[in-house]
């Protein structure tokens, strides 16, 4: 058999082994992401053109996050943001949309505190999604009640909900202590939500 034929033999198999390589590499991207991101994955997904569009993006997130020093809150502040939350909590009852309003200011208070950078929110979001997947949806959908009330186009169950959706993100914030489980553990062991357990918080928020 001619040399050349061999040649070619041998860069056909190069390029098989190549090709298998990068699908294993692929496979592994896609389920380290998957896992990652749990729900935020899926949403990305089917808001990107193509899957390698959407674990682009989702790639480019984790490397920004990766320039943030993202801290724990100290115990006084933990305190502080907390007693925060139970005056805006009250304050619903008599002025829901402000309420909310201060809902929202909080958050940003406390991702500034933690060392998350406050820029414009969609930004806000996509930065939060790599720590807090789970609930970064309810973030998403609280402000865009909270835009809705803003606009006057709203109602006292719509802004209920926003307060609601608020809650989830801000319990992740703030309340977690260093040896409670991370975001990520909480996806293979998840919680009940604290926002129905919170007895207080159904007496004012309805």
């Amino acid at each position: 058999m001619p040399s050349w034929v061999w040649v070619l033999i041998a860069i056909a198999v190069i390029v098989v082994l190549a090709v298998v390589v990068w699908q294993a590499l692929a496979r592994r991207r896609t389920g380290r992401l998957q896992q990652q991101f749990g729900p935020e994955y899926e949403r990305t997904l089917e808001n990107a053109d193509s899957k390698r569009d959407a674990e682009a993006e989702l790639q480019t997130r984790e490397e920004r996050r990766q320039q943030f020093e993202i801290r724990p809150l100290s115990q006084v502040a933990r305190d502080r943001y907390l007693q925060s939350w139970k005056r805006v909590q009250t304050q619903f009852v008599d002025d829901p949309r402000s309420a909310v309003a201060g809902a929202d200011s909080l958050l940003q208070s406390v991702m500034a505190e933690r060392g998350y950078p406050v820029e414009d929110f969609d930004q806000r979001a996509a930065d939060l999604s790599v720590d807090h997947p789970q609930v970064v949806e309810n973030y998403r959908h609280g402000h865009r009640l909270a835009q809705a009330s803003a606009d006057g186009s709203d109602s006292t169950e719509d802004l209920r909900q926003a307060m609601r959706h608020y809650r989830a993100l801000f319990d992740e914030l703030v309340e977690p202590a260093a040896d409670q489980p991370t975001p990520r553990e909480q996806v293979d062991n998840p919680q009940p939500n604290t926002i129905d357990r919170d007895p207080s918080h159904e007496r004012t928020v309805r």
